[in-house]
């Protein structure tokens, strides 16, 4: 089946995602988790380790800046689900303005970042990567602020690992995920309204959440 980022879009409207076997796989397959991991937008837990890398401010964080890049990054690994027209179709809802990148910078080299699509006040996370320690940490926090701020109700990551859930991510049922995604179609925010915090503001706010 060929994606379009119509097609694309009403998949997430309705609770499913395209994967591919491998990179070399023609073929996507619609998933549907019985379980799903989100982010609770307020639910972000920062280590001490992790807020004090983001308190040295070593790095430099952009929005939309590089999204083929980003996309092209999660899906430089031994084992991804990322093949040629998954990468494709992203890159068309990202000039339509319904796929966005957050980035992480050491100087002009990129290290870290996370990819996402956007409907209603909705935020389907897709993949993230890191080249550096915690730089994949970084851009969730950074990202989760960003979706607090803007007025997004629903964070998805598909899939709850050890990883997400370290950082605060919690696993729901099908039916329950399927509620929240309704409720947040029936809203609107804006994923490049916010300005991005300085690592002072960005600490700050996440405590006052977590």
């Amino acid at each position: 089946m060929r994606l379009t980022p119509e097609l694309l879009l009403h998949a997430y409207s309705i609770g499913v995602f395209p994967m591919a076997e491998h990179r070399e796989d023609d073929e996507v397959f619609w998933v549907d988790p019985k379980r799903r991991g989100i982010f609770p937008i307020d639910g972000f837990h920062i280590s001490r380790s992790l807020a004090k890398t983001i308190r040295q401010g070593a790095y430099e964080i952009s929005v939309n800046r590089a999204f083929g890049d980003v996309v092209a990054a999660c899906a430089d690994r031994e084992e991804t689900w990322i093949n040629d027209e998954i990468y494709a179709r992203y890159q068309d809802l990202h000039a339509l303005g319904h796929a966005h990148s957050l980035e992480v910078w050491d100087q002009d080299r990129l290290v870290g970042g996370v990819y996402g699509v956007s409907l209603g006040a909705g935020f389907f996370g897709e993949s993230m990567f890191s080249r550096q320690r915690d730089t994949s940490k970084i851009a969730l926090a950074y990202l989760i602020d960003r979706l607090r701020q803007a007025g997004f109700q629903l964070c998805d990551t598909q899939f709850l690992t050890p990883h997400l859930a370290s950082l605060g991510a919690i696993e729901i049922s099908r039916a329950a995920y399927k509620a929240r995604l309704q409720q947040a179609l029936e809203k609107e925010a804006d994923f490049t309204a916010p300005q991005l915090p300085s690592p002072a503001l960005l600490l700050q706010r996440m405590a006052q959440t977590s």
